[in-house]
């Protein structure tokens, strides 16, 4: 249910802003629609797993926050993280 360390490592690389850059909104954003991809797969095998639903809705909760912290911040950025990940249709 988890992403790899070698997944999280590639995400951190690709979308940091700078060198050793682990915190920044864009970071943070990928790997946890990294993490939300991941569940939302194992959710159509295990249906009655409501445990994992609640922190599945969680990381929803907490990648919207980012998202809104960002777009209030830099829309530049916002909107370039969006398109980069496809999260807005």
């Amino acid at each position: 249910m988890s992403i790899t360390v070698e997944e999280k490592n590639r995400l951190i690389k690709d979308y940091a802003t700078k060198a050793g850059d682990t915190g920044s909104p864009e970071v943070q954003v990928a790997v946890l629609s990294s993490r939300i991809a991941t569940l939302t797969e194992h959710f159509k095998t295990h249906v009655k797993d409501n445990h994992s639903r609640r922190g599945l809705l969680m990381m929803v909760a907490q990648r919207r926050k980012l998202l809104d912290y960002l777009k209030a911040k830099d829309e530049g950025r916002y909107a370039k993280l969006i398109e980069r990940l496809g999260l807005r249709r």
